[in-house]
């Protein structure tokens, strides 16, 4: 089959409303999931996101580097959420395609009893997940999109795993920067961490253009998929966290968020993964 161009990349945007057709299995379509995959350096996706991962990567060298930092950070907030905080029970939002530790993997590792929901609205995600939490107790991956909160809380597998009396761990890692200002991502979090009780915690990472200012021309020329990418500051990132008591050390660059004894490859120039990281605990 032959390799995708540059050219052969349509420069779309699906509209939010369209969600049937937004969440059709269209491989020629660069999706965000698969693009990361890739710069991963995994083997789930197809030439056209190929295409928009090497131009991206081409654009902005450290991405690879950043997307692994970005998985370090979920790692370390899960153990942090189990291990820690106490929490049993954890909603991943935008969950992507499966890799290396995911929640379920570290979060049941300390407390097996620990329930997990992952949620996705890419087909090709949803059926990688459903794969791979075959046969795993307390698992359940279901398709959803981030828009709609009270669907997300609604959905019947969702509620015969997790508990929405007991606290949760919400996980918005690297899925917020998908939504727009018009689409108002802090309402969006505000409704879905309003029926959850106090104890539940929020984890967020999101991407910037702080520590250089080329990231977000970069992104807008480069990284055209499924979804558009929004950088914010972290001003803004911070904002999601208000009425909240935030985690030492606050709102900082993944590499920094309560660093673990593995090699990072950012930690000498933290701001090289574009990413703002925190986690918060509801009072």
């Amino acid at each position: 089959m032959e390799e995708s161009t540059a050219s052969d990349i349509p420069a779309m945007r699906l509209l939010v409303t369209d969600y049937d057709r937004q969440n059709e299995f269209r491989p020629e379509i660069p999706s965000p999931a698969r693009v990361y995959n890739y710069i991963l350096g995994g083997k789930d996706h197809y030439p056209a996101d190929r295409v928009v991962a090497e131009n991206t990567m081409a654009a902005l060298p450290s991405a690879r580097d950043a997307a692994q930092e970005n998985r370090g950070f979920l790692r370390r907030a899960a153990r942090f959420l189990a291990a820690e905080a106490g929490v049993r029970q954890f909603l991943d939002i935008g969950t992507g395609l499966p890799s290396y530790g995911q929640v379920h993997e570290v979060v049941q590792e300390i407390a097996p009893e620990s329930r997990v929901v992952y949620v996705d609205n890419d087909p090709v995600v949803l059926a990688h997940g459903r794969d791979m939490l075959h046969g795993i107790d307390g698992t359940a991956i279901v398709r959803h999109d981030l828009r709609d909160p009270e669907g997300i809380l609604a959905d019947p597998a969702l509620r015969r795993l997790l508990d929405l009396d007991r606290p949760i761990g919400l996980m918005l890692v690297a899925v917020l920067h998908f939504i727009s200002a018009a689409e108002d991502p802090y309402e969006l979090v505000r409704r879905l961490l309003k029926p959850l009780p106090a104890g539940s915690h929020l984890v967020i990472s999101h991407a910037t253009d702080d520590g250089d200012d080329d990231v977000e021309a970069a992104l807008e020329e480069n990284y055209k998929t499924s979804s558009s990418a929004h950088v914010r500051t972290r001003a803004q990132v911070e904002a999601f966290f208000a009425g909240l008591d935030l985690i030492d050390p606050g709102v900082v660059w993944t590499p920094l968020w309560r660093p673990d004894e593995a090699s990072s490859p950012l930690s000498d120039a933290p701001s090289r993964s574009v990413c703002w990281a925190g986690v918060a605990r509801k009072p």
